[in-house]
């Protein structure tokens, strides 16, 4: 291939407006004897460019199309382990990744060049990249002291010498140190004379005397510049301080000193000795130390002060420093100092294995691949130098590959023999490179290589054809049916994706009736269809694998609709005009059976669906008309007679016989009459009848309005009231909710008698604390009730009565012992007026007292007597009869077979309970009222 250059130059200029750098590259594209083509290019960039910034287009410049840099896969490979540069596919541009600063890559070397390569597949070619890296004004000069103090003696001559500190600049070349100044120059000047190294000693000379007696100190400085636009400088502040004598300074043996030191070497290895000396008396007192010693000198190595042996502390590293500058100064007591340098270089020792690379690898390889097809391509670096960087390799024997050497320090792996994947599917390819040092160092690769099939079968669907169904009126996105297909081939080429054949369907493209899955085969519907136009269609299904090229196969689909019942009948006949009105004339004569018309009506639909049946929706018991249940004739069912109306309304209802079912009505005026005027004067009143009708609706559903209106009224007022008087009871019920009650126990006498008889009538309610009593005064032997002065009272009234009349509590009468044919007054008689305080007395809770008792009922007392006295000795206190005479017989209380018994240990007295195994309590019998207690009062008994 012809040897050619490509020269650009570009000019940038910096934030300042000022030009730093010239842009240069030189390309050179070399032919090989490789069946890879192989290029070298090179770039010239200045340091500190900004990510992002465009290098070069190095599509253009190898005259490659950017579409080969993506479809190669083009990328960029570096053995170091920073990456500078990248590369954009899409545009063929080199583009800058991370900001480079050559002086922390490259150091005082003023070449400084970054180097990586460029890779494509598929062919496999690699490209050489040089990108040198120039220069740029970045760094000023900086002195490593603010201040210089030096001791001179005043009998320095005139041309004495006096080294100083020199500044440091980081840049190379025009961007470096240049120039110094010193002020004031009145006793010194300045010499500058260029090291050993790189450096340039700075001189200061005395060209006139000192006097220390005019002047002890002398204040200078020293301004450093270099030769960059803009140019940046430096100052140091020099303080000089005049002492006596010492006249000589110290003289290095050597100017240079050169050693070398092994890499590895162990700490405290000595590198080499300086030395140097002194005419003065004081030569022993000479200082020896690093001047300008960068961080990895001073991490490196050190100086002994005073033997000025120089030995390791660090690790030294070949490949990362191949040899080093030190500028050692030595120093008197009387502050005159000499220079000299000592070049220091490393020996490489083999210490580094080789590192395996995989720039490019074919995981999997066609069994037809033809012997010689490349898989993969590796790089091999060693960082040792010499024999220790020579490689050689090898891989497993009895493999169909082997190793072909393309570019220094690239490798091919390729085939080298046929593949067969039937016998073998994959393989572990172990690649062993091994240097070339003593003793060898080697390193390992396995590449996992599978080997792909041969898309040689076609896919096969499970079934030569298909069939489908889906109803009617289906919503968009429904599943219709999922065909399949399998292949034998294996990976890519097994893989299915199905396809519809475009096709035509009423004019509209078959996608817009159907999709496909392409990964699952399910075919969806994309719109509702109607049965009505659309009963079944066919489409072909495509399904092809993977493979290329890829293979297919076709199946036929066959979709039928399914009718659904989505139209209701339609009827025909009769026509169903919105003003008009139109009737059929039936003649009072017609005979069973007469036609009097006949509804037609259809259904688009199909099958059961369409099926129509008919019926009317109205009938009753005397109809006179039928329709006929499939054809919709409308017949007389009897002979026409005197009391049919001439007018006749026939609702019609058609309905289909689908799930559910669709129905349609039709109203059929029919005018039963022998004439036409008789039916034209029928139909024309019935507008005056239907306004009549109209007006009587109205005031009929104002009237129930009205009426609605009332009863709801009476409603709430209703409830109101009892709303109110249920608030009023319960507000008395927690008023008398906690009132004591105080039981009566009437005295006892020693005859066995009672004083008077107490008689109460109780008109109770629900609830006994809201009841009203009627109440009278204890009555004697001789005193008729009054029944006209029986009084009504609230329970508070009657409350404060009683308490009134217990403090003039009579006993009660005697004669209730009496039967009552021999008791004074007439038979159930009641109480006084007068007398009606006592009932306060009574036992509360125990209701009113009754009549007189008969003789069944003495009887009745003498038998409770005896159970009282069990009572009493289980509830209350035992009286002994020694002590006193038993009461308890003397008290009766109708209606229960219980006594009184007062218990001396309480202070209220309570009212004795029935005996545990005691039969209940019959109820109390009520008062027969007689002819008196019935009577009504008179003005005498008011009296």
């Amino acid at each position: 291939m012809p040897l050619f250059n490509l020269c650009l130059s570009k000019m940038e200029s910096g934030r300042k407006g000022w030009v730093y750098g010239w842009l240069f590259y030189t390309v050179c594209a070399l032919s090989l004897f490789a069946a890879e083509v192989t290029g070298q290019i090179r770039y010239s960039i200045p340091e500190e460019m900004s990510v992002g910034s465009i290098v070069g287009n190095i599509a253009s410049d190898l005259g490659l199309e950017t579409k080969r840099l993506i479809s190669g896969k083009a990328r960029v490979f570096s053995a170091e382990s920073s990456e500078y540069i990248g590369l954009d596919k899409e545009n063929g541009h080199l583009i800058m990744k991370n900001k480079i600063d050559r002086e922390e890559l490259c150091g005082e070397i003023e070449a400084c060049s970054v180097s990586f390569d460029v890779i494509l597949d598929n062919p496999m070619e690699l490209y050489r990249v040089t990108v040198d890296i120039q220069d740029i004004n970045d760094n000023s000069p900086a002195f490593q002291k603010s201040k210089i103090e030096l001791e001179i003696s005043e009998l320095a001559v005139p041309g004495a010498r006096f080294v100083l500190e020199s500044a440091i600049d980081p840049d190379v070349g025009v961007n470096t140190l240049q120039k110094y100044t010193l002020h004031p120059t009145d006793h010194f000047k300045l010499n500058i004379h260029s090291g050993g190294g790189l450096s340039k000693n700075v001189e200061m000379i005395l060209h006139s005397p000192l006097d220390r007696e005019k002047e002890t100190h002398h204040n200078l400085i020293l301004t450093a510049f270099d030769g960059g636009k803009p140019q940046r400088s430096a100052t140091v502040k020099i303080n000089i301080i005049i002492i006596d004598v010492n006249d000589n300074a110290p003289v290095f043996s050597q100017s240079s000193y050169k050693a070398s030191v092994v890499e590895n070497a162990a700490k405290g290895t000595v590198v080499t000795t300086v030395s140097a000396t002194d005419a003065d008396e004081s030569s022993h007192n000479i200082q020896y130390y690093f001047e300008h010693a960068t961080s990895t000198i001073k991490a490196l190595f050190s100086i002994n002060a005073d033997s000025g042996k120089v030995t390791v502390i660090g690790d030294v590293d070949y490949e990362k420093n191949k040899q080093f500058t030190v500028n050692v100064k030595a120093k008197d007591h009387g502050g005159l100092t000499d220079s000299s340098d000592i070049i220091i270089d490393v020996i490489d020792v083999n210490d580094n294995i080789p590192k395996i690379t995989l720039m490019s690898f074919s995981t999997a390889v066609s069994e037809d691949a033809a012997p010689g097809t490349v898989i993969a391509m590796l790089n091999v670096q060693d960082l040792d130098s010499g024999v220790n960087s020579k490689i050689s390799f090898s891989i497993d024997l009895n493999s169909p590959f082997k190793m072909v050497s393309s570019l220094t320090n690239y490798y091919n792996l390729v085939t080298d023999s046929e593949l067969d994947r039937e016998q073998i599917a994959e393989y572990n390819v172990t690649i062993t490179a091994v240097d070339a040092g003593d003793p060898p160092l080697s390193s390992k690769d396995i590449l996992k290589l599978k080997i792909s099939d041969v898309n040689d079968h076609a896919p096969q669907f499970e079934q030569e054809s298909y069939n489908a169904f889906i109803s009617e009126n289906n919503p968009p996105s429904t599943t219709i049916i999922s065909v399949k297909a399998e292949d034998m081939d294996w990976g890519p080429n097994a893989k299915m994706s199905y396809f519809l054949i475009d096709g035509d369907l009423n004019g509209s493209p078959l996608t817009s009736y159907i999709s496909i899955n392409s990964e699952t085969g399910v075919i969806y519907a994309e719109k509702s269809f109607d049965y009505e136009q659309i009963k079944s269609f066919k489409i072909k299904v495509k399904a092809q694998d993977g493979g290329s090229p890829p293979l297919s196969n076709n199946v036929t689909l066959n979709i039928f609709i399914q009718d659904q019942n989505d139209n209701a009948p339609q009827v025909l006949y009769p026509v169903q005009t919105g003003g008009s009105v139109v009737a059929e004339i039936v003649p009072r004569s017609a005979d069973v059976g007469y036609l009097v018309t006949k509804v037609v009506a259809v259904d688009v639909d199909s099958g059961q669906n369409a099926w129509l049946s008919y019926k009317l929706q109205k009938a009753t018991d005397r109809a006179l008309f039928e329709v006929g249940l499939q054809n919709g004739e409308i017949r007389t069912v009897r002979q026409v007679t005197d009391k049919d109306a001439v007018k006749q309304k026939l609702t019609v209802v058609v309905e289909d016989n689908g799930q559910p079912s669709r129905s349609a009505v039709v109203t059929i005026n029919v005018a039963v009459a022998d004439n036409f005027p008789e039916v034209l004067s029928e139909f024309t009143d019935s507008t005056h009848d239907k306004e009549y009708n109209n007006d009587l609706t109205f005031y009929l559903i104002l009237a129930l309005a009205v009426v609605s209106l009332l009863f709801i009224v009476s409603i709430i007022a209703i409830v109101s009231v009892k709303i109110y008087r249920w608030r009023q009871n319960k507000l008395f019920y927690k008023s008398g909710a906690n009132l004591p009650v105080i039981p009566y126990y009437p005295p006892v006498y020693a005859d066995g008698t009672l004083q008077q008889v107490y008689n109460y009538e109780m008109c109770g309610t629900t609830d006994s604390r809201m009841s009203d009593v009627k109440f009278v005064r204890p009555y004697s032997q001789n005193t008729l009730l009054s029944q006209s002065c029986l009084g009504t009272v609230q329970r508070e009234k009657q409350e404060q009565e009683n308490n009134d009349i217990n403090s003039e509590q009579k006993p009660p009468n005697p004669d209730w012992r009496f039967p009552p044919n021999q008791r004074p007054g007439p038979s159930g008689a009641g109480v006084r007026p007068d007398e009606a305080g006592a009932g306060a007395g009574v036992i509360a809770g125990t209701g009113p007292w009754p009549n007189p008792p008969t003789e069944a009922e003495q009887l009745q007392a003498l038998m409770a007597a005896a159970n009282a006295s069990e009572a009493t000795a289980t509830l209350g206190p035992r009286y002994n009869l020694q002590y006193g005479q038993d009461y308890r017989q003397n008290v009766y209380i109708p209606g229960s077979t219980a006594t009184l018994t007062p218990n001396p240990q309480q202070q209220v007295p309570q009212q004795a309970l029935p005996p545990p195994q005691a039969l209940p309590p019959a109820e109390a019998p009520k008062a027969a009222q007689t002819p008196a207690s019935k009577k009504k009062p008179t003005k005498k008994d008011k009296k």
